[in-house]
C-alpha cells in the first residue's frame, strides 16, 4: 500500500520523478544490520517495454518517470529464507487503463483455477482466456506511424515466454512453472505447496528477450552447478583475491536469494563489477537481464503468492488494495 502510494506520489500531467527505484526503496527498506536482507529478491521497477528484471545500476542511466509511462514494481520480503512474491502496475494516463485490468483480472482468474490437484497446464489456459480477450485505448498503427481505423484498440497480448512459478525455503524457483497460456503440461498442484502466480500482459509481441545491463544476479543453486570448494581453488591458483572475497560475501550475506549490483556497491564493494562478471562465467553466479518486449509498446505485471494448505487455498499477499 505505502509501495503504491509512494510511486504515485505528486504525478501530474508532463510531470517528472527521478530515479523511482530510489524513491521506492528510500522508502520501504528497512535494514538488515550486516545479516541477510529482509528481501526476497531486489525490488524490480521496470517501465513500458520491459516487463521485469530492472533495477538502477550504481552510477546507471537516469530514469526518469513520466506521466505516459507504464511501472511495473515486484517486491517480496523474506524471513528465514521464506518468500513472499507480489507485483502489481502503476499507471497515470487514463489509456492504460484496459491493460491493466486485463492483466489483473487474469491473475485474479489463475488464482481462483488453482488449487491442489489442478494442473499448470490448465491456469495457464485460464489465464489466457481472460487477458486475451480484452483490448486497450490505444490506437493500433501501421509501421509508419498512421492510425488504423479500428472498432477496438490494440488487443492485450499474453506474454507467454513470462510464467509464475512454485517456491522453497531459500528459492525463489523451485521447479514448477505457472503457465500463462493453455498447453498440455499436465503437472499437478499439491498440498503444501507455495506458488506465485503472476501475469504479464502486452501491446507489443507478447515474448520478452534479455536487454542490456544487467542488475539482477542470483546464486546458482541448481543441483549441476559448480562445487563452490572446486571454485575457489580455481580462483586462488589465479591469484584471484577480490573474486574470491565477492564470492564469500555473497555466500554468506544473499545466500541464495537473488541480489543486486546496487547492494554489492552499499555493502563496500564498489569495484565488483569485474569480480562479479567472473563468478557469472564460472557459474557460480547467475545473471537476470532485464527482460524486454519491442520498443514502443506497453507492458503491465500482477502478482499474488498463494499457499495451498490442508484446509485450502489462502492468498498471502492479499490486502485491502490489491
Amino acid at each position: 500500500k505505502k509501495t503504491r502510494r509512494i510511486a504515485k506520489m505528486n504525478i501530474t500531467d508532463n510531470s517528472q520523478v527521478q530515479q523511482p527505484h530510489l524513491l521506492l526503496d528510500r522508502n520501504i527498506t528497512t535494514s538488515s544490520k550486516g545479516g541477510v536482507r529482509p528481501y526476497g529478491f531486489p525490488i524490480g521497477v521496470s517501465l513500458n517495454h520491459v516487463a521485469a528484471h530492472d533495477s538502477p545500476n550504481p552510477k546507471g542511466k537516469l530514469k526518469i518517470l513520466r506521466y505516459s509511462d507504464v511501472l511495473k514494481v515486484d517486491f517480496g520480503p523474506q524471513v528465514r529464507g521464506w518468500i513472499i512474491d507480489a507485483a502489481f502496475t502503476v499507471a497515470f494516463d487514463p489509456r492504460h487503463d484496459e491493460l491493466l485490468r486485463a492483466v489483473r483480472d487474469a491473475t485474479e482468474a489463475g488464482i481462483r483455477t488453482a488449487g491442489v490437484g489442478v494442473t499448470l497446464g490448465e491456469v495457464g489456459a485460464a489465464v489466457q482466456r481472460v487477458m486475451e480477450s480484452r483490448y486497450t485505448n490505444i490506437t493500433s498503427r501501421t509501421a509508419s506511424g498512421s492510425p488504423i481505423p479500428t472498432r477496438h484498440g490494440v488487443r492485450v497480448r499474453v506474454i507467454r515466454n513470462l510464467c509464475g512459478h512454485n517456491m522453497e525455503q531459500w528459492k525463489i524457483h523451485a521447479g514448477k512453472t505457472v503457465h500463462a497460456v493453455a498447453c498440455s503440461d499436465d503437472t499437478v498442484m499439491e498440498e503444501g505447496e507455495v506458488y506465485a502466480i503472476e501475469t504479464f500482459g502486452s501491446t507489443g509481441n507478447g515474448f520478452v528477450v534479455e536487454g542490456s545491463d544487467c542488475s539482477h544476479y542470483m546464486w546458482n543453486y541448481d543441483e549441476e552447478a559448480p562445487d563452490p570448494n572446486v571454485i575457489k581453488h580455481h580462483l586462488r591458483m589465479q591469484n584471484k583475491t577480490s573474486a574470491i572475497q565477492l564470492m564469500n560475501h555473497i555466500m554468506r550475506r544473499h545466500k541464495t536469494l537473488a541480489f543486486c549490483r546496487r547492494w554489492l556497491d552499499q555493502e563496500g564493494f564498489k569495484n565488483h563489477k569485474s569480480a562479479l562478471e567472473r563468478l557469472v562465467r564460472l557459474g557460480v553466479v547467475m545473471e537476470y537481464p532485464p527482460l524486454e518486449d519491442r520498443a514502443g509498446c506497453y507492458t503491465a505485471q500482477f502478482e499474488h503468492t498463494i499457499y495451498l494448505g490442508p484446509d485450502g487455498k489462502e492468498v498471502l499477499t492479499r490486502g485491502e488494495d490489491y
